[in-house]
């Protein structure tokens, strides 16, 4: 017990707990814009190792590294945009088709790499983002290693959870974007396009999700394997749900798994560590996970919409 209670009351647990929570925090995100406006997008997985790829791609050709964040951004808009037009407009299935996504977008992904690198072994690396210290709030105790010692791209994503906060709570297109969830009949009925609104949430979530898959491989990394992502786009989806498709308590949900997570990686190292196989440590952040979905998701509201095609003038 004394073993794991200095892990949580070190600052380099809190660290590693927000670094590894800051791709969760992006793909969530995504996922959250998607289901709010109706459609869940079970392509998150595949998108997020597209995004992984398209980024590090990017910068090994000689991009620079936002230019990376960029392609990685691209790549997953334009496979939004196939999920969001065979699940929008012709109303296919969203689990078929986001699945599909997954299969094609990891396919593609392996197809390029070989094609683009037929004769490497081990992957390349780049140079990838460093960490900045923020001036002043990077000196205080605790608070300053774990929050303001990260790299650029964990601070775009804490920004893009509370943007995302904004536009969906206190913006005109933000209710559009929620009422297209949970009544898109009345926003027929205020002339405004269900089709387009669903459509633009899917792919500008698909493109969040991307950046997510880029920061394993620009951020956290400094090369890309395919086993990079390991369910995290899953995971997301489970997080989506645990904070009740509310970015604030889905971005504490993402930080929670996180910390699981980098526990899980420290007791390894203690005597607690050596007397446990290391697959009860493996498990730990998904089970602990799934006890909280559980337990929060018995009170989550679900979007009344969410997988409901819709088709204007059918009641």
């Amino acid at each position: 017990m004394t073993e794991i209670l200095d892990i949580l009351l070190s600052a380099s647990f809190w660290a590693a707990a927000i670094r590894i929570a800051s791709p969760l925090i992006f793909a969530a995100m995504g996922e959250l814009i998607c289901e709010r406006a109706g459609v869940l997008n079970l392509g998150i997985e595949g998108i997020m190792v597209v995004g992984a790829f398209a980024g590090w791609m990017a910068v090994y050709a000689g991009a620079g590294l936002w230019m990376g964040v960029g392609v990685a951004l691209v790549m997953g808009m334009v496979f939004g945009a196939v999920h969001a037009t065979l699940t929008v407009p012709f109303g296919l299935s969203q689990h078929v088709v986001g699945l599909g996504i997954t299969l094609l977008a990891t396919a593609a992904t392996y197809y390029a790499y070989r094609i683009a690198l037929p004769e490497v072994t081990s992957p390349p690396k780049i140079d990838a983002f460093e960490p900045y210290t923020v001036p002043i709030l990077g000196d205080l105790p605790l608070l300053g290693e774990a929050l303001f010692q990260q790299t650029p791209l964990t601070y775009a994503a804490f920004a893009t959870a509370a943007l995302t906060a904004f536009v969906l709570f206190r913006t005109p297109l933000g209710l559009a974007l929620r009422a297209a969830g949970e009544n898109p009949a009345s926003v027929a009925a205020q002339g405004l396009s269900v089709t387009g609104l669903r459509m633009g949430a899917v792919i500008v979530g698909s493109g969040l999700m991307a950046v997510g898959g880029a920061f394993l491989t620009m951020s956290a990394f400094d090369s890309f394997f395919f086993e990079m992502v390991n369910g995290r786009g899953w995971i997301c989806i489970a997080l989506v749900v645990f904070g009740a498709w509310k970015p604030g308590k889905t971005l504490l949900g993402a930080i929670l798994f996180a910390a699981f997570d980098a526990l899980q990686i420290r007791l390894q190292q203690t005597p607690i560590g050596a007397d446990a196989p290391y697959q009860v440590f493996l498990m730990a952040p998904y089970i602990l996970s799934i006890l909280a979905l559980v337990v929060m998701s018995r009170r989550a509201s679900v979007p009344a919409a969410l997988m409901v095609p819709f088709n204007k003038g059918e009641r």
